[in-house]
């Protein structure tokens, strides 16, 4: 007998917080957050594919791709709301991305900590400039 079985109902694995060792990682992957990227990535994929798409449909449907068309376009609610949605996405992907990069790849937590500040803020930043750029064009400068 290798320990004791079933004592009192309980199951020998429980523990404090009630849960067996298979409950307490159930959902869970190796950086303790569950699959929260894997779910942000896919959605953000397909979203990316769709905007991606009209992306490509509409600047073939323009006349032509003078930069005072492209201007006039953007400068439309139809061109310059799906723009944005696209700029956001593609920087929101781009995050989750390099997220489990540095996850996967960077050893020690502090590192990690250091790693994903400046991942953030690179994103974020990089972000915001595309977007006051894309903003700049549509609204007139």
């Amino acid at each position: 007998m290798t320990g004791p079985k079933n004592l009192g109902g309980q199951d020998r694995n429980a523990i404090a917080d009630g849960k067996t060792p298979l409950g307490r990682v159930r959902g869970l992957g190796s950086a303790g957050h569950g699959g929260e990227h894997w779910i942000k990535e896919r959605v953000s994929s397909a979203a990316l594919l769709l905007l991606g798409t009209w992306f490509l449909v509409s600047l073939l449907l323009l006349p032509d791709l003078q930069p005072s068309t492209l201007v006039g376009w953007l400068s439309g609610p139809f061109g310059f709301v799906p723009m944005a949605l696209f700029v956001y996405l593609c920087f929101e992907h781009s995050l989750e991305g390099v997220k489990v990069v540095i996850d996967d790849y960077q050893g020690d937590e502090g590192g990690r900590m250091t790693w994903h500040l400046v991942s953030l803020f690179l994103h974020v930043g990089a972000g915001a400039l595309a977007l006051f750029a894309l903003a700049r064009i549509a609204f007139g400068a």
